[in-house]
């Protein structure tokens, strides 16, 4: 009895590995592709806005000083030491804050109630929209300039237009120190207005009609669609144009500076202004760089908050 032994089957060869493609290969571009695409754009950053900050940071721990070739020595947190007793700088910064949130606040407001009023069906709308940007295409110069003319007391429109209705027409509206913060946050709440009534506006624009009409179906007066329709779905441009409106209004320089420069008593003397004093006319360059190190914690502080929103927003 004779075995057969069968031939060996024939065996393929495994299919050759194909090579994972990166990420970003080929068709979208290689990391070192987009790194040279997006470094035009950053080097102006680091340079003008990174390295000063970096700077500014580090001037502030030493003592420098207004003058030529003077030596510059590290001294540590000595200017935050003196800082914390500097009872004028926290007045200043107290009226920071109530600067920031009272522009805030009231900016929101009348621009909500414009957006509103925007956004209606009206006659001439483009025109009402495009005089509302009017204050936008203004520099902050130019616009607290044109208040300081407005708000003079001796020929201004404003008291003026008073005396005409026979109402006191002398008011010394940036000269007087109970009224003075009152008027700048009125000009800070115009000057402020247009961006935030068109990024609201946007915002109504991107609300669905069906939500509002769904809600009249159902009886819904137009008091309870605009708070249970409408500033839900407003709510994340709510939340960053708030924030972001926050952060400039804090940061504000120039429209105060040209209006009353921190006047009268130093009732509209904002934390920028106090360290403008005390770098360029006292000469104290690390002690106003550590006032700005504070401020930089505080606008840090406001970014957190700005960018927890917005992942709130995104997460909802």
């Amino acid at each position: 009895m004779t075995t057969t032994i069968a031939p060996p089957r024939p065996t393929t060869p495994p299919p050759p590995r194909r090579r994972r493609k990166r990420a970003g290969g080929p068709a979208g571009g290689s990391g070192r592709d987009a790194w040279l695409l997006v470094l035009p754009a950053l080097i102006p950053i680091v340079i003008f806005s990174v390295y000063p900050l970096v700077q500014g940071i580090l001037l502030g721990f030493t003592d420098a000083r207004a003058g030529y070739n003077l030596p510059i020595n590290v001294n540590g947190i000595d200017n935050y030491s003196k800082l914390a007793s500097n009872t004028l700088f926290w007045n200043s910064f107290g009226i920071g804050l109530l600067w920031a949130f009272s522009v805030t606040i009231l900016q929101f407001l009348a621009s909500l109630g414009l957006a509103l009023l925007l956004n209606l069906n009206l006659r001439l709308r483009w025109l009402a929209r495009t005089l509302a940007l009017v204050p936008w295409a203004m520099p902050p110069v130019i616009i607290a300039i044109m208040w300081r003319l407005m708000l003079n007391p001796g020929y201004g429109p404003i008291n003026q237009g008073l005396r005409a209705l026979g109402l006191p027409g002398d008011i010394n509206w940036l000269g007087n120190a109970s009224i003075a913060l009152p008027a700048v946050i009125v000009v800070g709440v115009w000057a402020g207005m247009p961006q935030t009534t068109i990024t609201l506006l946007a915002g109504l624009q991107s609300v669905p009609a069906e939500l509002h009409e769904a809600a009249a179906i159902d009886g819904a007066s137009a008091w309870r669609r605009f708070w249970h329709v409408t500033l839900p779905a407003l709510r994340p441009v709510i939340v960053a144009i708030t924030t972001l409106d926050l952060i400039w209004n804090f940061n504000s320089f120039a429209l105060v500076f040209v209006l009353t420069a921190g006047g009268p008593g130093g009732t509209t003397m904002l934390p920028m202004l106090f360290a403008y004093n005390e770098a360029f006319r006292y000469g104290n360059f690390g002690y106003a760089a550590a006032m700005g190190n504070v401020m930089v914690v505080v606008i840090a502080v406001f970014l957190f908050l700005y960018l927890r929103g917005q992942m709130r927003s995104r997460n909802a």
